[in-house]
């Protein structure tokens, strides 16, 4: 009224308002709607430069499995494992020149016209629909919670863009949790093996290949890392000597200060399988000293006298110099299995993979004495991790259990002192 500015009659709103309405709706309308396919591209896109190539990976498979759950009801629809591949492969900006390969064209082509857009997120059937994908395996089998505590990070990273690119105003899944399974608790104890059965191991893993390929040999110091260091193999792959204090008699000290985890090609920066990254839950520029048993340095020592050392210093190396890969030192651990074990204990759980062998040693040291802190120190992890999946015993343990159970009571004969 002070400015003279006259009221809508049905309404009895100010003119002023009602224009700033009138624009808002507009906008509204406006508001861009890209389909999910679109959106996996051009998020991808935008977070490329800044995170490492399993972090896009990570964020790729994320991306694919929602866009199971974002698949319009159309006729002609791929298979569900083609549509993971195709929005994978959409994914890497690199490819967003090229034709897609000859065994997703069609594929793409349907996802081009017939997924959904963002907007149909807001619809309850379709957000569960999405978060059922992000939760369960192609077979209708729940993922593992690593797993899709993975999907979900990634799928909430994709919508946090999305909020700040005004597609959404919130969250769809938030509020939904994954299905409740039995929380992941201990490792399983059948995998940890005893101190006798770490060096039968280690000695059957240089009987491994043939005499003149070295297969095997090339890798029982690698092991021996895992083993009596608790470190993780992508850390393994890229130890240089420079780091290692490896004296002639006594404990050494391995200066760990990065990592070599396997991504594949099209996921990093430099076109090889192999990123190059600090150490895990780590500032870049950190390290972490590792305390090392004289029998490690033995070996480590005996391994650079026999293999030498790669050009770049490091001190594992495959047999044309390059970085060792996952598939080599995966195949050499299970041929040494055959080997190490008797029957019934290969058909076990025993040592089934290289990550077993770190758990052995985490758990060598928690019964050691070792303070949990300490512990999650040497291993390069957290002290809740430590108490939450480590809390095993040995393999073939029972009895010595039982004896020290015995002697406590007052039970144990003279003859089993």
């Amino acid at each position: 009224m002070r400015r003279g500015e006259a009221f809508d009659v049905e309404s009895g709103l100010p003119e002023s308002e009602i224009r700033r309405a009138e624009a808002a709706a507009a906008m509204a309308e406006e508001k861009p709607d890209p389909t999910w396919w679109e959106f996996s591209r051009e998020f991808m896109k935008r977070r490329w430069r800044t995170v490492a190539a399993k972090t896009r990976e990570g964020f790729a498979d994320s991306l694919a499995s929602a866009a199971l759950g974002m698949m319009a009801d159309k006729p002609g629809a791929p298979e569900l494992l083609q549509v993971r591949r195709a929005v994978r492969w959409v994914a890497v900006p690199a490819h967003e020149d090229e034709e897609p390969p000859v065994d997703l064209e069609k594929v793409c082509a349907w996802l081009t016209e017939n997924t959904l857009r963002l907007s149909a997120l807001r619809t309850s059937s379709i957000a569960e629909d999405v978060h059922y994908r992000l939760a369960y395996k192609l077979d209708g089998k729940l993922a593992a919670k690593d797993t899709y505590k993975r999907r979900r990070r990634g799928f909430n990273a994709a919508i946090a863009y999305a909020i700040q690119k005004g597609y959404l105003d919130e969250n769809p899944l938030a509020g939904l949790e994954r299905p409740t399974t039995a929380a992941t608790g201990p490792i399983d104890p059948r995998v940890l093996m005893n101190a006798v059965q770490g060096r039968e191991f280690l000695t059957a893993v240089s009987y491994v290949g043939s005499v003149h390929r070295n297969r095997g040999r090339r890798l029982v110091a690698f092991f021996g890392c895992i083993l009596y260091a608790a470190m993780r193999p992508a850390e393994v792959v890229g130890l240089r000597l420079d780091d290692c204090y490896l004296p002639e008699e006594g404990w050494g000290v391995l200066t760990l200060k990065e990592t070599r985890p396997v991504s594949g090609k099209k996921w990093t920066d430099s076109g090889k399988r192999h990123d190059r990254r600090g150490l895990k839950m780590r500032d870049p520029e950190t390290d972490r000293p590792v305390p090392i048993p004289p029998i490690l340095v033995a070996m480590l020592r005996a391994h650079v006298k026999e293999f030498g050392t790669a050009a770049d210093g490091r001190v594992f190396q495959n047999e044309r110099g390059d970085l060792v890969g996952t598939s080599s030192y995966w195949r050499v651990w299970q041929e040494a299995r055959q080997y190490a074990f008797p029957p019934h204990k290969v058909a076990s759980p025993l040592a089934g993979k290289p990550y077993d062998g770190r758990a052995k040693c985490i758990t060598d040291w928690l019964r050691s004495g070792l303070p949990v802190a300490e512990v999650a120190r040497r291993a390069g992890t957290s002290p809740e991790v430590i108490d939450r999946h480590y809390a095993g015993c040995l393999d073939n343990s029972v009895e010595e259990d039982n004896r020290k159970i015995e002697k406590t009571m007052g039970w144990a004969s003279p003859d089993s002192e």
